[in-house]
């Protein structure tokens, strides 16, 4: 007597469905899922682009949530945008100290030209960030000097 593997109910000798439940004889149920292996809510070059947006917040984020942290792509990314933060804030603390050194050096006279010189250096970080995002959406692992290879090492690959 052959038995439905699905449902327990008995079977004729040479039936290739199960009458009660409709599985198929012979074959195995499917295999259930493993637990953490859901499919990713976002592709991962929407996730490492988005690794960019808030800077090493978002690049933290993405290192920690479970179906992007094994992602080299989007690990690679993660650590770029911590490092370009990074170099983001230790830029803004060297400029503020020159440009508190030189303007009372200067007794203001050189505040429009400093000043001028500090816009051009945010804007160029700010078009660097675009830039960043805009590789890492169109799946390109852009190395910025000096970083990214700390990135690229950090990320294992």
């Amino acid at each position: 007597m052959v038995f439905c593997a699905k449902c327990g109910a008995s079977l004729s000798e040479g039936a290739a469905f199960c009458p009660s439940c409709g599985a198929a004889v012979g074959a195995a149920p499917p295999a259930a899922e493993p637990p953490g292996a859901a499919a990713a809510p976002m592709s991962s070059n929407v996730a490492a682009a988005l690794s960019y947006l808030l800077g090493f917040i978002t690049g933290i984020i993405f290192l920690v949530i479970e179906p992007y942290r094994r992602d080299p792509f989007v690990r690679f990314h993660a650590f770029q945008s911590i490092f370009l933060s990074a170099a983001l804030v230790i830029v803004s603390i060297i400029w503020s100290s020159v440009f508190g050194a030189l303007f009372f050096a200067s007794l203001g006279i050189l505040w429009s030209f400093l000043g001028l010189i500090w816009i051009l250096i945010r804007l160029a970080f700010f078009v660097l960030w675009l830039l960043m995002m805009y590789k890492a959406y169109n799946k390109e692992r852009f190395l910025l000097p000096f970083i990214g290879p700390i990135a690229a090492k950090q990320a294992g690959a």
